[in-house]
């Protein structure tokens, strides 16, 4: 039996996805959230195979929420506005549904969910959608231990390549994302973000400094006192973008 968490703002979509559900008994709604924050918190404690997920909703949206989950179940997003289906589908999502939702379409979602079940699981492909819905652009979310906190942007100090994550440096600590360099410095405002060298991306506005080393190396030394380095093909660019 596959197990089903639905993750929406409105009642009556749980009501009517509930419904749809009655004739299918292979699946099993395990848990019903309204909000993204619930959402985390049911996806951790019982560990479904698929999520009906909105993506406008209070706090945190549903892309946000699919960035901070350890979990990876597919995923059929369900919203009352089209203008999200190119980054859905560009996630691999299952489906798409847009509201108000009719019973047939439905129900070619859940067959399309069963045919894909013996191929990988494509949630993990959002981390590298590099277009951002608009209250994304200024913050990133991330989970530190079971809680999920919203960083704005303007507070991030500097991001750091760590293996198969990055590392958000903010306010003296370090929290973990499963994403690439690549997609942050595509996605960041390149006004106030640059890559510096292959494992550092800066803020700008942290930057007290930049610091001649020897054999023509250079390091930023940021207003916290840490220092990171600057490639030799970053160093030029920066300049220009610091005007000097």
């Amino acid at each position: 039996m596959y197990k089903i968490v639905i993750i929406d703002d409105e009642p009556l979509a749980h009501n009517i996805l509930e419904e749809y559900l009655e004739n299918r008994p292979e699946f099993r709604v395990v848990g019903n959230a309204h909000d993204g924050f619930e959402g985390l918190k049911l996806i951790q404690q019982t560990q479904p195979d698929l999520l009906l997920l909105d993506i406008q909703m209070p706090k945190i949206n549903g892309f946000e929420l699919l960035e901070v989950i350890n979990e990876n179940p597919e995923v059929i997003f369900t919203t009352a506005f089209d203008e999200f289906a190119l980054r859905a589908f560009e996630t691999n999502a299952v489906d798409y549904l847009l509201k108000p939702i009719a019973q047939d379409r439905f129900d070619q979602a859940i067959d399309r969910f069963l045919s894909r079940q013996n191929a990988e699981s494509n949630t993990s492909k959002l981390l590298e959608i590099p277009n951002k819905q608009p209250e994304e652009a200024d913050r990133v979310v991330i989970k530190d231990g079971t809680e999920i906190k919203i960083i704005p942007t303007a507070e991030i100090e500097f991001i750091e390549a760590y293996d198969d994550y990055v590392k958000i440096h903010h306010h003296g600590r370090t929290h973990l994302k499963k994403k690439t360099m690549n997609y942050y410095e595509q996605t960041l405002n390149p006004k106030t973000f640059v890559r510096i060298h292959r494992s550092f991306i800066l803020n700008i506005n942290a930057l007290t400094r930049i610091e001649s080393m020897e054999k023509n190396s250079y390091h930023a030394v940021l207003k916290s006192g840490k220092r990171i380095p600057i490639s030799r093909t970053a160093y030029t660019p920066l300049k220009a973008l610091l005007g000097i």
